[in-house]
């Protein structure tokens, strides 16, 4: 394998996904020396690969969002963008946003390696050195003043062996999300409306012309879920199984008429898939496209408006909401989510809830705090090096808390803080 030495950055970033792209951009906008370092050869992480969208919607308070504004103005000029009627502007274009983000990097000058994996670190004592990272047969020895691990399974700090937090809770399910096309979306948002009267799980709305809408099914009760009987009926003639209907969400898409994003199947073998397992994570890939398909099919039986439909899309990225999380120099809590405490230069701001899927029956946690809660810098510095920060699902917190924060616009605003942190402490040294 051949070697060669970079030039060396200012802030290195682990992965590319929806932290990594806020944590490069920023930094490069900023004017530091900025390297994107991604595992696949586009950015985005769950928008693009896993196909998550839209962006759950919270109360930012417009506290670390300039990556936010400038990315869905970048995703307007590409027709990727929509503002829903709920003023959610978080309905993305999964394919769009892999050019509209290449687009922003190359304005900032953020540098990016795609299809590059991380092997090793090089440290001294506390302090982060530079890094080997290998794509085919070139190996690369990167060095660099900050680094970032925003790779979601916190793989980077692994490697570095920083503590990594105990997980005494049962995983979460995961999900392979899938999109199908060609459906005649007025047909099925007239029925679907006439059908669903619950405007708090279906809506549907016209913005520039094209059908938008939104509805939801989940085998808990704690609704009394319009869409179930159909659900039940499907199940009780064998063409999908009791778990293919434990979960359903569908969002149409901008940009693409005709076709819906599904936020499903929920993939549940036994009641704790290890993402980090390669075993535990083939099979439940095999699972889950066996229930694609099933699910696919139940609705081109039962839903009108589907009959001409197709799979257009499955993600090649599985909707991970919980593997590692890294030690930083504070974990946040449940109690801190609950008790809204402000404090001052916040990382984020937001009020979305506890959400924690369950693999069983009517055991899913929704828990909205009564305030809404801030998120402390300390939480996104490594306990175990001094230039070393993580930023996003791998965030330094316990299981609950970690359930509110993982969301995209949170993870856009800890990549974003990451960035001006680094900026205002290398400002300080050349002062």
């Amino acid at each position: 394998m051949q070697s060669h030495v970079n030039d060396k950055y200012d802030l290195v970033v682990c992965g590319g996904g929806t932290a990594g792209c806020a944590a490069g951009y920023i930094a490069a906008k900023k004017g530091l020396k900025t390297l994107i370092i991604e595992k696949n050869i586009h950015l985005g992480g769950t928008i693009t690969s896993a196909l998550v969208m839209p962006a759950m919607k919270s109360n930012t308070n417009d506290i670390n969002c300039e990556f936010l504004t400038d990315f869905i103005n970048e995703l307007k000029c590409y027709g990727g963008q929509i503002t829903y009627e709920d003023g959610n502007t978080g309905w993305f274009n999964p394919e769009l946003t892999k050019i509209a983000l290449d687009s922003m990097m190359k304005k900032v000058g953020c540098n990016i390696l795609y299809d590059t994996e991380i092997q090793s670190g090089i440290t001294d004592k506390n302090h982060v050195k530079a890094i080997c990272v290998s794509s085919k047969m070139l190996s690369l020895y990167i060095e660099s003043s900050y680094f970032v691990d925003a790779t979601g399974d916190a793989n980077f700090s692994a490697i570095l062996k920083n503590k990594i937090l105990e997980n005494n809770l049962s995983r979460q399910p995961m999900t392979l999300r899938f999109h199908i096309s060609n459906i005649n979306l007025e047909k099925f948002s007239n029925w679907l409306l006439d059908f669903d009267k619950d405007r708090n799980v279906t809506t549907s709305c016209k913005i520039d012309g094209e059908i938008h809408l939104s509805t939801a099914c989940t085998w808990d009760k704690d609704k009394n879920w319009a869409l179930w009987p159909i659900f039940e009926k499907g199940i009780k003639n064998g063409d999908i199984t009791e778990e293919d209907a434990s979960y359903f969400q569908i969002f149409t898409i901008p940009g693409m008429s005709g076709t819906i994003s599904l936020n499903c199947p929920r993939i549940l073998i036994g009641e704790d898939i290890d993402p980090l397992n390669p075993y535990d994570m083939s099979n439940a890939l095999i699972k889950a496209r066996e229930q694609i398909w099933r699910i696919y099919s139940f609705l081109r039986k039962y839903f009108p408006g589907f009959e001409e439909a197709y799979i257009s899309n499955i993600a090649d990225m599985v909707g991970i909401r919980e593997s590692r999380r890294v030690q930083g120099q504070k974990i946040y809590t449940k109690n801190d989510i609950l008790s809204g405490t402000s404090i001052k230069n916040p990382v984020l701001h937001a009020d979305y809830p506890i959400d924690i899927h369950s693999y069983k029956k009517d055991s899913s946690t929704l828990q909205h705090s009564s305030v809404d809660y801030e998120l402390p810098i300390e939480c996104l510095m490594s306990s175990d090096y001094d230039n070393l920060f993580i930023a996003g699902r791998n965030v330094s917190a316990d299981f609950s808390a970690q359930a509110a924060l993982r969301i995209q616009t949170s993870c856009f605003s800890m990549g974003e803080a990451v960035a001006k942190y680094t900026s205002e402490i290398m400002e300080g040294q050349f002062k």
